[in-house]
């Protein structure tokens, strides 16, 4: 799934990479494919976190209490040089029960080949 609008396809590599490793639990996997300083949207309690350390606090606590999986679908380069990313959600308690089955938009700025940030467009 290339980024569309691009001649390279390494964002969407490198986006693949990290949903991959959040299916799959894989905090430091997911962290190696973001800047030290990403800024990262609390999703669950709103506002942001920030830092490798600020994501890995939010998502040990976020897994917690929900069992989320993300599917991107679809890239795009955004107007303004970001990727935005189609992206299939799907939340389940911790017993399996599904709480939000939806499709949302995620917005990604990169810089130095790693996600310096990411936005939540539903």
């Amino acid at each position: 799934m290339p980024v569309s609008g691009t001649k390279d396809n390494s964002a969407s590599k490198l986006l693949q990479k990290a949903y991959a490793a959040f299916n799959a639990r894989d905090i430091d996997g997911a962290l190696a494919t973001m800047n030290p300083d990403v800024v990262w949207p609390n999703g669950m309690e709103g506002g942001t976190v920030h830092g490798h350390e600020g994501v890995r606090a939010y998502w040990t606590r976020q897994w917690g209490m929900i069992d989320p999986h993300v599917e991107p679908v679809g890239f795009r380069e955004d107007g303004d040089g970001r990727i935005a990313v189609s992206v299939h959600q799907v939340v389940r308690d911790l017993s399996g029960n599904v709480l939000l089955d939806r499709m949302v938009e995620h917005v990604y700025t990169l810089r130095d080949g790693l996600i310096r940030s990411m936005d939540i467009r539903e």
